[in-house]
């Protein structure tokens, strides 16, 4: 990566930064087709849905998406609370509807590690 942004950097300052500009779409594009083809357009992922909420949650994705959906019951490990979650599978394409966050999207104080003395 740090080689094709230092390639991608010199034909900027020699070709011009449109042409720059250019390869580098062309790099994203030829990424994106090799992730698709390595990984097929049919790859499923699933979610899990943990929400106070949850069978509102899983009505809207039954309804919106056509997916089922499992609620299972668990307990929380830090606090000891009963939780509701939702698990679903969706394909690669279904991700952009469910808005599928990354996990270091997640907020709160309780997902850094504790230093323990």
């Amino acid at each position: 990566m740090f080689l094709n942004v230092f390639i991608l950097g010199s034909a900027g300052f020699v070709f011009g930064w449109d042409r720059a500009m250019f390869s580098l779409i062309a790099y994203f594009v030829a990424f994106k087709m090799i992730n698709l083809t390595v990984e097929g357009i049919d790859e499923s992922k699933s979610v899990w849905i943990i929400s106070e909420n949850f069978r509102m949650i899983g009505e809207a994705i039954v309804d919106r998406l056509g997916r089922g959906v499992t609620y299972l019951h668990g307990e929380g490990g830090y606090t000891g609370d009963r939780k509701s979650v939702i698990f679903c599978v969706i394909t690669r394409l279904e991700e952009a509807k469910l808005a599928v966050g990354n996990i270091h999207d997640v907020k709160g104080g309780r997902f850094k590690k504790k230093d323990i003395h």
